[in-house]
């Protein structure tokens, strides 16, 4: 059910009917439950359905959290599904030696989507699709028309493993700057913003009114707001609205939030190369002075 929307408009797009895609509950930690999985798998076989894929996240957007990769890898096996995982907001953060057990499942998935302009901090536009059987990518897109050279070449074209023909080469960005950075720099560099995220989620956890919905898994937290005259979601929402459009107002931290459910959650997500400690120091201060505020004036 924390699955960014884009899963829900790929199934329209390739022509599955929204009765046909089944959302599945989450627990405390908004990771996906493999029991409510099976349920769903059952429930549809017993009414004559094919179960065909599993989709997990490395990563979610509304509070970066990080499903049970290898048990849904292990399930989506036994099951004889295909395995997508979502990692282009988390994906990355594999470089990082102590996440690599939370994200150990990616190298078990069948298909898998990155954003190097998230984890490698590119340009908007540089997203990535690894697919471990590419003669699967190359069945669905290969094509010929009289117009076109033969495709006789040995070397790798592009253009038999996805939908366009006429592109550009933003692997280029990817290739060039790990060429000039090295890997090192990168791991270094997403192990400092998750650095940064536990520090000002601890930080944040301390401030009178917040209340945390979820810890960082990767770099990204959410919380909200309560306090004696906020005694309603309604109040409460309201107020963690307030409190996200006050910060940014300031002009220096960008905040954001999430519905998720009828909770609205304030977010902190910490993934751009110019966040230091400074950053976050103030996006912490903004937050403890604009939340005496609101909770002042209730």
């Amino acid at each position: 059910s924390q699955s960014h929307h884009c899963i829900s408009k790929a199934a329209r797009l390739a022509g599955i009917a929204h009765d046909r895609v089944r959302v599945i509950e989450v627990d405390a930690q908004y990771r996906m439950r493999l029991d409510a999985l099976c349920v769903a798998i059952d429930a549809d076989r017993a009414a004559g359905l094919k179960p065909f894929m599993v989709f997990s996240n490395a990563g979610t957007t509304n509070t970066g959290a990080v499903d049970p990769l290898d048990a849904v890898a292990d399930l989506a096996e036994r099951e004889g599904l295909w395995h997508h995982v979502d990692g282009a907001y988390g994906g990355f953060f594999h470089m990082v030696p102590e996440l690599r057990h939370l994200l150990s499942g990616l190298s078990r998935a069948d298909s898998l989507t990155l954003d190097p302009h998230k984890g490698l901090f590119l340009p908007y536009g540089t997203g990535a699709l690894l697919v471990r059987d590419g003669e699967a990518l190359r069945h669905l897109h290969s094509s010929s028309a009289g117009y076109l050279p033969a495709n006789q070449s040995e070397f790798y074209d592009p253009a038999q493993y996805g939908p366009d023909l006429s592109r550009g080469f933003p692997g280029l960005r990817v290739w060039l700057t790990l060429k000039f950075f090295g890997a090192a720099r990168y791991r270094a560099a997403l192990a400092e913003k998750r650095a940064l995220a536990v520090w000002a989620a601890e930080e944040i956890s301390r401030i009178p009114g917040i209340v945390m919905d979820a810890w960082p898994d990767l770099s990204l937290f959410a919380f909200h707001l309560e306090g004696a005259a906020l005694d309603t979601l309604e109040k409460q929402n309201a107020a963690t609205r307030a409190l996200m459009q006050n910060v940014t107002a300031r002009g220096q931290i960008m905040m954001t939030g999430a519905q998720v459910g009828k909770r609205f959650l304030g977010r902190v997500c910490v993934l751009s190369f110019r966040t230091r400690m400074a950053q976050m120091q103030a996006c912490v201060e903004q937050l403890r002075q604009e939340a005496a505020c609101l909770l002042r004036s209730e």
